[in-house]
């Protein structure tokens, strides 16, 4: 049996009146990448904030390694690496001495994953963490928390300063890590198509509800875009059962779906609309599409 690292139990928060979620569950096991994804504001980083103790549920609870989250032992924490919100480092120091500081207080400390990544970047190991680049900065950061060597990771936006190539060096560091490691990572982040390659599953999180909770492969393989023309007649379309959302411009229509293509094209015709099977056209989706897809452009 898979265990258990996180396990989210009927979560629900409010900030006074404002419903965050309502009702979250979901569990995340060991060795496996699992991303929590939504749009801005939709309660990603008050997720994680209840999750390592720092904000208390209004209702509801998470453990992690079998402790409520906002009563996690010392010896717990040590075997959590947090990235949360943003890079934050001592400028002063250099490559070199941030390691060594850092090292004091992790007993299972691996410098090796450290300078290895410093050593793909071409760092000098007395080079000034104030003269670097945000990038550059933001991989000592990652670098950091995985030279703990935790059995958790817990990466809120790690992507924040990062170019497409230094997140490329990451995540490829990342994936190798993980699988040498069995090491288990919750992640989110705003830049969608970086996460096709690397999570295993996933949430989906709307305004004020899960939108999906599913393995990342299955959603793009099941997922679907149907896109067809209507010249002398219009359709009435709402989300339900079959259409998880659509898209209209002027004679043009867009429709996502979990549903395969004749059950759509029984559900127009359903709706007074003869069209056929020839009218429609699927169009494949990357990751980011399909979230896009689900969650709306606005």
């Amino acid at each position: 049996m898979s265990e258990k690292i996180i396990e989210c139990n009927n979560l629900t928060h409010k900030y006074g009146d404002y419903l965050v979620y309502e009702d979250l569950n979901f569990t995340v096991e060991r060795g496996r990448i699992f991303g929590l994804l939504g749009k801005n504001g939709m309660g990603k980083t008050t997720t994680i904030n209840i999750m390592m103790g720092f904000l208390r549920p209004t209702s509801g609870s998470i453990n992690i390694f079998g402790e409520e989250s906002h009563n996690l032992s010392p010896q717990t924490r040590t075997r959590i690496g947090l990235l949360h919100e943003g890079h934050l480092t001592y400028d002063f120091m250099t490559v070199e001495k941030a390691e060594k500081f850092f090292s004091r207080f992790y007993p299972k400390w691996e410098k090796k994953f450290y300078y290895d990544l410093m050593d793909k970047m071409g760092m000098n190991y007395d080079h000034k963490i104030s003269n670097m680049s945000c990038g550059q900065r933001s991989q000592v950061v990652l670098g950091l928390i995985m030279a703990q060597d935790p059995e958790l990771m817990i990466l809120d936006d790690y992507s924040m300063g990062l170019d497409a190539g230094y997140r490329r060096l990451f995540i490829d560091y990342l994936k190798h890590f993980v699988l040498q490691r069995n090491t288990t990572v919750l992640i989110t982040s705003h830049i969608i198509q970086d996460l096709e390659k690397l999570i295993d599953d996933a949430i989906i999180m709307g305004y004020q509800e899960i939108l999906l909770q599913m393995n990342i492969q299955k959603f793009i393989k099941s997922f679907h875009q149907y896109r067809f023309n209507l010249q002398e007649t219009s359709l009435e379309l709402h989300k339900d059962d079959h259409i998880a959302n659509f898209e209209t411009l002027d004679n043009e229509y867009c429709i996502y779906s979990f549903k395969d293509e004749e059950e759509i094209v029984n559900y127009i015709n359903q709706k007074g609309v003869d069209i056929n099977k020839e009218d429609i056209s699927e169009v494949s989706m990357t990751l980011e599409d399909a979230f896009i897809g689900l969650t709306g452009k606005y």
